[in-house]
């Protein structure tokens, strides 16, 4: 898991008196995911905090219990919501993954991820093209469409329902010669240079084909383009998610008449963008659909346990909090989301659950006239 290189908190400098501010109160406790999975305050925010003060005063060695805990984090930011100090307790995970890969303590998962997508473009190590996987050639045009790794390589369909929409709204829209937007990466803690690169060639590759609105099905490669990307490039045209995009638009679609749904909101597309009425709009546009809002929604959604590197590191951490998450959806049939991440974990986790989890998309496709 490691080398042998002297660890430094280089990143962690930065953030020295964010790590300072917080008091210990434990408002985090209520809901962080991993926490409730794991049990223990070492996976809990406030835990994690007193993990990273003790990395940066060389009081704590990055042993394999340190690591664990820092990488058990899904990056969900339900703790910077509920944090009373408003210390961006994300930001600070991330730094300290910074260092810790630095260091070269870095998983083997999370290191092969990242180095298939500098190899070959996505983090699966597929050498498929984008064109072939996607079957479509990349032309000029106005509205151009960032399919993501996960839809491009594994969750197809999301893929090509997203592209089958847009032809039936008569879009001329084109696909992209695109590379990993990065997202993984940066959460897993990579040279931020190597990201950067990505990020170069990713806005090079869309103004090549004059795209003035990019449209996105996946919330993660979202979140890159509409906050992390005009950090680091500029960004000359307008950042969409398919929902934003067709949440005014007069679809035409079949009823599901007596059927209950909900609506699960990926922590990229919410809280971390701020986008929970569009995707609930669109739901909106499906006549007879009895929806049914949980407990926790909007902006106290809480986590698939699918995000931050969790899932491919530690499955079933990622397991226990996407069954935490469908047993407040027991009373529907359907569970709708945004995201090829919660789609995958929150599946996965289903069981004998009598409950469909649906990408609102393929959902949508189905039912156009």
């Amino acid at each position: 898991m490691s080398d042998t290189k002297e660890f430094k908190a280089d990143s962690l400098e930065k953030v020295r008196n964010a790590v300072n501010v917080c008091t210990m109160c434990g408002f985090c406790k209520s809901v962080c995911p991993s926490f409730k999975s794991i049990g223990w305050d070492s996976a809990l925010s406030r835990g994690r905090i007193v993990l990273t003060y003790g990395l940066l005063t060389g009081d704590l060695e990055p042993d394999e219990s340190v690591v664990r805990n820092m990488y058990t984090c899904t990056t969900c930011a339900d703790c910077v919501r509920r944090c009373p100090s408003k210390v961006d307790i994300v930001d600070i995970i991330e730094l300290c993954r910074a260092d810790l890969v630095k260091a070269g303590h870095i998983l083997p998962k999370h290191k092969a991820m990242c180095e298939n997508i500098l190899e070959t473009g996505n983090p699966f190590g597929e050498k498929v093209s984008r064109e072939e996987a996607l079957g479509r050639k990349p032309h000029k045009a106005k509205v151009g469409y960032f399919a993501g790794c996960t839809a491009t390589y594994r969750s197809k369909e999301t893929a090509r329902a997203t592209m089958s929409i847009l032809d039936k709204m008569g879009v001329d829209f084109t696909t992209l010669d695109e590379l990993c937007c990065g997202s993984v990466m940066q959460r897993v803690g990579w040279s931020q240079d190597d990201v950067t690169d990505l990020m170069r060639k990713n806005v090079e590759a869309i103004k090549a084909q004059g795209v003035e609105t990019l449209v996105l099905s996946c919330a993660g490669c979202y979140r890159m383009f509409k906050h992390e990307y005009p950090k680091y490039v500029d960004v000359p045209f307008e950042v969409l998610h398919i929902t934003e995009f067709l949440a005014d638009k007069d679809l035409k679609l079949k009823p599901m008449d007596g059927v209950v749904a909900t609506y699960h909101d990926p922590c990229h597309l919410g809280r971390h963008c701020g986008v929970y009425d569009a995707p609930r709009a669109v739901i909106a546009k499906i006549p007879g659909l009895e929806f049914k809002e949980m407990e926790f929604n909007g902006k106290t959604s809480h986590c698939c346990g699918g995000g931050g590197g969790v899932r491919s590191a530690y499955p079933e951490e990622a397991m226990d909090i996407a069954s935490t998450r469908l047993d407040e959806a027991s009373f529907a049939k359907v569970l709708i989301t945004c995201c090829p991440f919660c789609v995958n974990n929150l599946s996965a986790a289903t069981g004998e659950r009598d409950i469909q989890v649906r990408d609102l998309v393929e959902l949508i496709d189905e039912l156009m006239v």
